[in-house]
Protein backbone atom coordinates (compact mmCIF):
# COMPACT_ATOMS: atom_id res chain seq x y z
CA UNK A 1 0.00 0.00 0.00
CA UNK A 2 2.37 2.66 1.16
CA UNK A 3 4.76 1.57 -2.52
CA UNK A 4 1.21 2.24 -4.43
CA UNK A 5 0.87 5.36 -2.54
CA UNK A 6 4.25 6.68 -3.53
CA UNK A 7 3.93 5.54 -7.30
CA UNK A 8 0.52 7.22 -7.28
CA UNK A 9 2.65 10.63 -5.87
CA UNK A 10 4.81 10.53 -8.54
CA UNK A 11 3.05 9.56 -11.25
CA UNK A 12 0.60 12.31 -10.31
CA UNK A 13 3.69 14.91 -10.13
CA UNK A 14 4.48 13.92 -13.46
CA UNK A 15 0.81 14.41 -14.93
CA UNK A 16 0.37 17.82 -12.83
CA UNK A 17 3.86 18.51 -15.14
CA UNK A 18 2.23 16.95 -18.11
CA UNK A 19 -0.77 18.73 -17.93
CA UNK A 20 1.60 21.84 -17.54
CA UNK A 21 3.31 21.40 -20.94
CA UNK A 22 -0.15 21.67 -22.49
CA UNK A 23 -1.08 24.45 -21.10
CA UNK A 24 2.48 26.16 -21.66
CA UNK A 25 2.41 24.62 -25.67
CA UNK A 26 -1.54 26.21 -25.99
CA UNK A 27 0.48 29.53 -24.85
CA UNK A 28 2.82 29.13 -27.27
CA UNK A 29 5.20 28.51 -24.84
CA UNK A 30 8.43 25.69 -25.15
CA UNK A 31 7.45 23.83 -22.15
CA UNK A 32 11.37 22.88 -21.32
CA UNK A 33 12.00 26.54 -21.53
CA UNK A 34 9.19 27.50 -18.86
CA UNK A 35 10.40 24.67 -16.78
CA UNK A 36 14.06 25.63 -16.69
CA UNK A 37 13.07 29.05 -15.65
CA UNK A 38 10.77 27.56 -11.93
CA UNK A 39 14.13 25.22 -11.40
CA UNK A 40 16.48 27.71 -12.12
CA UNK A 41 14.27 30.22 -10.77
CA UNK A 42 14.28 28.25 -7.44
CA UNK A 43 17.50 27.04 -7.14
CA UNK A 44 19.96 29.14 -8.88
CA UNK A 45 21.25 31.54 -6.49
CA UNK A 46 21.78 31.17 -2.68
CA UNK A 47 19.30 33.39 -2.12
CA UNK A 48 17.09 31.95 -4.03
CA UNK A 49 16.83 28.26 -2.29
CA UNK A 50 16.73 30.43 1.07
CA UNK A 51 13.47 32.14 -0.16
CA UNK A 52 12.26 28.70 -1.15
CA UNK A 53 12.90 27.52 2.52
CA UNK A 54 11.53 30.77 4.00
CA UNK A 55 8.28 30.36 2.39
CA UNK A 56 8.24 26.67 2.97
CA UNK A 57 8.23 26.93 6.68
CA UNK A 58 4.50 27.55 7.25
CA UNK A 59 3.21 25.35 4.89
CA UNK A 60 5.22 22.12 6.39
CA UNK A 61 3.76 23.24 9.28
CA UNK A 62 0.47 23.50 8.30
CA UNK A 63 1.20 20.98 6.46
CA UNK A 64 2.03 18.44 9.46
CA UNK A 65 -1.21 19.97 10.65
CA UNK A 66 -3.82 18.80 8.45
CA UNK A 67 -1.99 15.93 8.31
CA UNK A 68 -2.11 15.28 11.56
CA UNK A 69 -5.72 15.37 11.27
CA UNK A 70 -6.02 13.17 8.72
CA UNK A 71 -4.55 10.53 10.14
CA UNK A 72 -6.99 10.67 13.14
CA UNK A 73 -9.57 10.96 11.45
CA UNK A 74 -10.65 14.21 11.25
CA UNK A 75 -10.56 17.11 8.55
CA UNK A 76 -9.02 20.23 9.83
CA UNK A 77 -10.18 22.80 7.45
CA UNK A 78 -9.76 25.28 9.86
CA UNK A 79 -5.86 25.56 9.84
CA UNK A 80 -6.22 29.09 7.82
CA UNK A 81 -7.95 30.34 10.88
CA UNK A 82 -5.57 28.45 13.54
CA UNK A 83 -2.55 30.13 12.03
CA UNK A 84 -4.39 33.78 12.08
CA UNK A 85 -4.82 33.44 15.89
CA UNK A 86 -0.79 31.97 16.35
CA UNK A 87 -0.09 34.69 14.46
CA UNK A 88 -1.70 37.23 16.93
CA UNK A 89 -0.63 35.33 19.56
CA UNK A 90 3.03 35.83 19.17
CA UNK A 91 2.60 39.20 18.17
CA UNK A 92 0.97 40.30 21.13
CA UNK A 93 3.70 38.47 23.41
CA UNK A 94 5.95 39.77 20.78
CA UNK A 95 5.11 43.15 21.22
CA UNK A 96 4.36 43.93 24.86
CA UNK A 97 6.09 41.96 27.09
CA UNK A 98 9.71 42.89 27.88
CA UNK A 99 11.69 39.57 28.30
CA UNK A 100 15.40 38.81 28.08
CA UNK A 101 15.85 37.49 24.18
CA UNK A 102 15.37 33.41 23.59
CA UNK A 103 13.52 33.23 26.40
CA UNK A 104 11.15 35.92 24.55
CA UNK A 105 11.27 34.21 21.49
CA UNK A 106 10.27 30.55 22.81
CA UNK A 107 7.55 32.30 25.14
CA UNK A 108 5.49 34.19 22.05
CA UNK A 109 6.44 30.59 20.09
CA UNK A 110 4.33 28.98 22.61
CA UNK A 111 1.63 31.28 23.27
CA UNK A 112 0.88 31.41 19.45
CA UNK A 113 0.75 27.50 19.24
CA UNK A 114 -1.93 27.85 22.31
CA UNK A 115 -3.80 30.21 20.70
CA UNK A 116 -3.73 27.85 17.52
CA UNK A 117 -4.42 24.90 19.52
CA UNK A 118 -7.43 26.51 21.89
CA UNK A 119 -8.80 27.64 18.38
CA UNK A 120 -8.75 23.68 17.41
CA UNK A 121 -9.97 22.37 20.59
CA UNK A 122 -13.14 24.59 20.20
CA UNK A 123 -13.59 22.83 16.66
CA UNK A 124 -13.28 19.61 18.67
CA UNK A 125 -15.31 20.11 21.42
CA UNK A 126 -18.11 21.60 19.19
CA UNK A 127 -17.89 18.39 17.27
CA UNK A 128 -17.44 15.85 20.02
CA UNK A 129 -20.31 17.62 22.41
CA UNK A 130 -23.11 18.59 19.95
CA UNK A 131 -21.99 16.35 16.98
CA UNK A 132 -21.11 19.69 14.93
CA UNK A 133 -18.93 18.65 11.93
CA UNK A 134 -15.40 19.63 12.04
CA UNK A 135 -15.51 20.80 8.30
CA UNK A 136 -18.31 23.61 8.63
CA UNK A 137 -17.28 24.80 12.08
CA UNK A 138 -13.62 25.41 11.20
CA UNK A 139 -14.83 26.91 7.58
CA UNK A 140 -16.75 29.43 10.17
CA UNK A 141 -13.94 30.18 12.28
CA UNK A 142 -11.65 30.52 9.72
CA UNK A 143 -13.51 33.84 8.87
CA UNK A 144 -13.68 34.95 12.58
CA UNK A 145 -10.01 34.31 13.25
CA UNK A 146 -9.71 37.15 9.76
CA UNK A 147 -11.90 39.70 11.08
CA UNK A 148 -10.93 39.23 14.44
CA UNK A 149 -7.07 40.37 13.31
CA UNK A 150 -8.36 42.75 11.34
CA UNK A 151 -10.37 43.91 14.25
CA UNK A 152 -6.92 44.19 16.47
CA UNK A 153 -5.74 46.54 14.34
CA UNK A 154 -8.73 49.11 14.63
CA UNK A 155 -6.66 49.74 18.40
CA UNK A 156 -4.61 52.49 18.39
CA UNK A 157 -2.25 50.24 20.94
CA UNK A 158 -1.44 48.01 18.26
CA UNK A 159 -1.47 49.80 14.66
CA UNK A 160 1.09 52.08 13.26
CA UNK A 161 -0.05 55.52 12.78
CA UNK A 162 -0.71 56.21 9.34
CA UNK A 163 -0.04 52.61 7.82
CA UNK A 164 -2.00 49.15 7.77
CA UNK A 165 0.46 47.45 10.04
CA UNK A 166 0.69 46.99 13.78
CA UNK A 167 3.84 48.19 15.46
CA UNK A 168 6.71 45.74 15.17
CA UNK A 169 7.77 43.00 17.36
CA UNK A 170 10.27 43.57 20.22
CA UNK A 171 13.81 42.50 18.91
CA UNK A 172 14.23 40.22 21.64
CA UNK A 173 11.52 37.97 20.45
CA UNK A 174 13.21 37.90 17.07
CA UNK A 175 13.38 34.44 15.10
CA UNK A 176 15.64 35.33 12.42
CA UNK A 177 19.31 33.67 11.93
CA UNK A 178 21.69 36.55 13.41
CA UNK A 179 18.72 38.86 12.66
CA UNK A 180 20.44 41.50 14.62
CA UNK A 181 23.87 40.57 13.81
CA UNK A 182 22.78 41.04 10.23
CA UNK A 183 21.98 44.68 10.60
CA UNK A 184 25.34 45.71 12.91
CA UNK A 185 28.20 46.78 11.49
CA UNK A 186 30.40 44.19 11.91
CA UNK A 187 27.76 42.09 10.56
CA UNK A 188 27.37 44.82 7.56
CA UNK A 189 31.15 44.43 6.79
CA UNK A 190 31.59 40.69 7.18
CA UNK A 191 28.62 40.30 4.67
CA UNK A 192 30.33 42.48 2.35
CA UNK A 193 33.50 40.78 2.32
CA UNK A 194 31.78 37.38 1.66
CA UNK A 195 29.03 37.74 -1.11
CA UNK A 196 27.54 34.02 -0.76
CA UNK A 197 27.18 34.34 2.53
CA UNK A 198 25.14 37.83 2.12
CA UNK A 199 22.60 36.06 -0.72
CA UNK A 200 22.00 33.37 1.92
CA UNK A 201 20.98 35.68 4.79
CA UNK A 202 19.62 38.17 2.91
CA UNK A 203 16.23 36.90 3.02
CA UNK A 204 14.97 36.36 6.14
CA UNK A 205 15.73 32.96 7.00
CA UNK A 206 14.71 31.88 10.83
CA UNK A 207 14.47 29.04 13.35
CA UNK A 208 11.34 28.09 12.35
CA UNK A 209 13.24 25.58 10.35
CA UNK A 210 14.89 23.58 13.34
CA UNK A 211 11.08 23.97 14.55
CA UNK A 212 9.11 22.44 11.48
CA UNK A 213 11.74 19.19 11.57
CA UNK A 214 11.72 18.82 14.95
CA UNK A 215 7.68 19.38 14.89
CA UNK A 216 7.77 16.45 12.32
CA UNK A 217 9.86 14.09 14.12
CA UNK A 218 7.65 14.52 16.94
CA UNK A 219 4.75 14.13 15.02
CA UNK A 220 5.66 10.91 13.57
CA UNK A 221 6.95 9.45 17.08
CA UNK A 222 3.67 10.25 18.60
CA UNK A 223 1.79 8.84 15.93
CA UNK A 224 3.73 5.64 15.52
CA UNK A 225 4.58 4.40 18.80
CA UNK A 226 2.65 6.33 21.76
CA UNK A 227 -0.42 4.86 23.75
CA UNK A 228 -1.70 8.71 22.84
CA UNK A 229 -1.16 8.23 18.78
CA UNK A 230 -2.95 4.54 18.88
CA UNK A 231 -6.30 5.76 20.36
CA UNK A 232 -5.75 8.54 17.81
CA UNK A 233 -6.10 6.32 15.04
CA UNK A 234 -7.99 3.88 16.66
CA UNK A 235 -10.42 6.99 16.74
CA UNK A 236 -10.19 7.63 12.99
CA UNK A 237 -10.11 4.64 12.13
CA UNK A 238 -13.27 3.13 13.53
CA UNK A 239 -14.81 4.93 16.08
CA UNK A 240 -17.66 2.50 17.45
CA UNK A 241 -14.40 -0.50 17.63
CA UNK A 242 -12.72 1.81 19.58
CA UNK A 243 -15.20 3.26 22.12
CA UNK A 244 -15.77 -0.54 22.75
CA UNK A 245 -12.25 -0.90 23.76
CA UNK A 246 -12.67 1.56 26.03
CA UNK A 247 -11.40 4.63 24.36
CA UNK A 248 -13.03 8.21 25.30
CA UNK A 249 -14.13 9.19 21.74
CA UNK A 250 -15.12 12.25 22.53
CA UNK A 251 -11.59 13.39 24.67
CA UNK A 252 -9.88 12.04 21.80
CA UNK A 253 -11.59 14.51 19.16
CA UNK A 254 -10.80 17.38 21.15
CA UNK A 255 -6.90 16.35 21.81
CA UNK A 256 -7.10 15.55 18.12
CA UNK A 257 -7.88 19.08 16.96
CA UNK A 258 -6.06 20.91 19.75
CA UNK A 259 -2.42 19.43 18.76
CA UNK A 260 -3.54 19.82 14.99
CA UNK A 261 -4.32 23.76 15.88
CA UNK A 262 -1.70 23.68 17.97
CA UNK A 263 0.89 23.01 14.77
CA UNK A 264 -1.00 25.45 12.65
CA UNK A 265 -0.78 28.19 15.75
CA UNK A 266 3.09 27.54 15.49
CA UNK A 267 2.87 28.18 11.61
CA UNK A 268 1.36 31.92 12.49
CA UNK A 269 3.62 32.67 15.28
CA UNK A 270 6.88 31.67 12.83
CA UNK A 271 5.79 33.82 10.11
CA UNK A 272 5.35 36.71 12.69
CA UNK A 273 8.52 36.39 14.73
CA UNK A 274 10.67 35.16 11.99
CA UNK A 275 9.35 36.89 8.73
CA UNK A 276 7.00 39.91 8.60
CA UNK A 277 7.39 40.64 12.59
CA UNK A 278 4.58 42.72 12.44
CA UNK A 279 0.51 41.53 11.64
CA UNK A 280 -1.13 43.64 8.73
CA UNK A 281 -4.64 44.29 7.68
CA UNK A 282 -5.98 41.55 5.45
CA UNK A 283 -7.73 42.03 2.06
CA UNK A 284 -8.35 38.01 2.28
CA UNK A 285 -7.37 35.05 3.51
CA UNK A 286 -3.28 34.14 3.04
CA UNK A 287 -3.23 30.63 2.12
CA UNK A 288 -1.09 29.05 4.16
CA UNK A 289 -3.50 26.77 6.03
CA UNK A 290 -5.11 26.05 2.32
CA UNK A 291 -1.71 24.89 1.05
CA UNK A 292 -0.83 22.95 4.05
CA UNK A 293 -3.51 20.70 2.68
CA UNK A 294 -2.16 20.66 -0.51
CA UNK A 295 0.97 19.97 0.94
CA UNK A 296 -0.76 16.95 3.29
CA UNK A 297 -2.17 15.12 0.57
CA UNK A 298 1.47 15.18 -1.87
CA UNK A 299 3.00 13.73 1.48
CA UNK A 300 0.03 11.01 1.98
CA UNK A 301 -0.43 12.23 5.18
CA UNK A 302 3.44 11.81 6.49
CA UNK A 303 4.41 13.80 8.32
CA UNK A 304 8.20 13.31 7.51
CA UNK A 305 7.01 13.60 3.85
CA UNK A 306 5.63 16.98 4.72
CA UNK A 307 8.96 18.41 4.98
CA UNK A 308 10.00 17.38 1.14
CA UNK A 309 6.54 18.65 -0.10
CA UNK A 310 6.69 21.86 1.42
CA UNK A 311 9.85 22.69 -0.29
CA UNK A 312 8.48 21.33 -3.69
CA UNK A 313 5.42 23.23 -3.30
CA UNK A 314 7.39 26.51 -2.18
CA UNK A 315 10.11 25.78 -4.89
CA UNK A 316 7.22 25.89 -7.67
CA UNK A 317 5.67 28.99 -6.00
CA UNK A 318 8.89 30.67 -5.80
CA UNK A 319 10.28 29.98 -9.24
CA UNK A 320 6.83 29.99 -10.81
CA UNK A 321 6.59 33.69 -10.02
CA UNK A 322 9.53 34.36 -12.30
CA UNK A 323 7.63 32.91 -15.96
CA UNK A 324 5.85 36.19 -15.83
CA UNK A 325 9.31 38.46 -16.23
CA UNK A 326 11.17 35.68 -18.08
CA UNK A 327 8.75 34.75 -20.25
CA UNK A 328 6.28 37.06 -20.69
CA UNK A 329 3.21 34.60 -19.43
CA UNK A 330 1.26 33.73 -16.29
CA UNK A 331 2.62 32.67 -13.55
CA UNK A 332 -0.34 30.89 -12.60
CA UNK A 333 0.26 28.32 -14.45
CA UNK A 334 2.36 27.08 -11.78
CA UNK A 335 -1.16 27.02 -9.76
CA UNK A 336 -2.95 24.85 -12.12
CA UNK A 337 0.12 21.93 -12.21
CA UNK A 338 0.15 21.90 -8.48
CA UNK A 339 -4.08 21.90 -8.98
CA UNK A 340 -3.74 19.27 -11.73
CA UNK A 341 -1.25 17.33 -8.81
CA UNK A 342 -3.59 17.29 -5.96
CA UNK A 343 -6.35 16.02 -8.22
CA UNK A 344 -4.40 13.30 -9.61
CA UNK A 345 -3.25 12.06 -5.69
CA UNK A 346 -7.06 12.59 -4.96
CA UNK A 347 -8.45 10.15 -6.87
CA UNK A 348 -6.23 6.96 -6.63
CA UNK A 349 -8.93 5.30 -8.32
CA UNK A 350 -8.49 7.03 -11.54
CA UNK A 351 -4.70 5.80 -11.80
CA UNK A 352 -6.00 2.48 -11.09
CA UNK A 353 -8.14 2.83 -14.09
CA UNK A 354 -5.55 3.91 -16.11
CA UNK A 355 -3.14 1.58 -15.08
CA UNK A 356 -5.28 -1.41 -15.45
CA UNK A 357 -6.19 0.33 -19.32
CA UNK A 358 -2.43 0.12 -19.94
CA UNK A 359 -1.80 -3.46 -18.47
CA UNK A 360 -5.18 -4.91 -19.94
CA UNK A 361 -3.50 -3.99 -23.48
CA UNK A 362 -0.18 -5.64 -22.65
CA UNK A 363 -2.25 -8.59 -21.92
CA UNK A 364 -4.26 -8.42 -24.94
CA UNK A 365 -0.75 -8.03 -27.08
CA UNK A 366 1.03 -10.89 -25.34
CA UNK A 367 -2.16 -12.83 -25.32
CA UNK A 368 -2.31 -12.29 -29.23
CA UNK A 369 1.77 -12.67 -29.50
CA UNK A 370 1.22 -16.21 -28.08
CA UNK A 371 -1.29 -17.57 -30.89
Amino acid sequence: MKKNRMVYTLISVLLGFLVGSVIFLINDINPLEAYKVIVLGAVSKPSYLSWVVVKAIPIILTGISVAFAFRTGLFNIGSEGQYIVGSIGAFVIGYLLHLPPVIHAVFALLVGGLFGGLWGGIVGLLKSRFGINEVISSIMFNWIAFYFSNYMLSFDLFRKPGTDTSFEIQNTANIQILGNWKQSDAGIAFMQDNPVIRQILRPPLNWGLVLAVVTAIVIYYLIKNTTLGYQLKAVGYNPLAAEYGGIDIRRNQVVSMGISGFISGLAGAVTVLGVSLNIGVMASQEGYGFNGMAVALIAGNNPLLCIPAGLLFAGLNYGGGKLNSALNTYSEVVNIVIGIIIFFIAMPKLLDIIGGFFTGAKMKKDKEATK
